[in-house]
């Protein structure tokens, strides 16, 4: 009879749990989302959350959904997911399978397909109606991109830093 915990996450906890976590670095004041891109054998290759381009002063640019696009935040963050394709340094993410706290936008859908990428497990589809979200779907419909939302268990997990 073997000792073994048996209360232990599962990995779609755990990699959710890591994007959720990567989402807690965002600066931005309405939305943390965040990304982790994993290997077909459970491996992490690369994680991102949606912020400004390196360089870019969290200080000095907008946080604001509202106002002049030159005053708001949309031309100047850059989504999770595409941060997590950019910040990967190992080569291929051929066949990776992507869990993400909010439903890829279709420019992000659009570096997703191409980066290889044929798996992505979300967590909140709240603009499930919104242009960007369907042009998303029919995009990885036609890629073959199969995706799924992640099933909350309910779990509770508390770390002391």
């Amino acid at each position: 009879m073997s000792d073994k915990r048996t209360d232990y996450i599962s990995w779609d906890e755990y990699f959710m749990g890591v994007a959720k976590l990567s989402g807690m670095r965002s600066k931005d004041p309405n939305t943390q989302v965040g990304a982790c891109i994993v290997s077909r054998d459970n491996k992490i290759l690369s994680m991102g959350y949606n912020g400004l381009p390196r360089g870019c002063s969290d200080d000095e640019f907008p946080w604001c959904r509202e106002g002049a696009p030159l005053d708001n935040k949309y031309m100047y963050t850059a989504h999770s997911e595409l941060n997590a394709i950019l910040n990967y340094r190992g080569g291929s993410l051929e066949q990776a399978k992507l869990y993400v706290t909010l439903f890829p936008c279709n420019e992000c859908a659009k570096a997703i397909i191409q980066a290889g990428i044929t798996t992505v497990v979300y967590d909140d589809d709240k603009y499930s109606d919104s242009p960007s979200v369907i042009a998303s779907k029919r995009m990885f419909d036609a890629a073959g991109v199969r995706y799924y939302r992640y099933q909350r268990t309910g779990r509770k997990i508390n770390i002391n830093l």
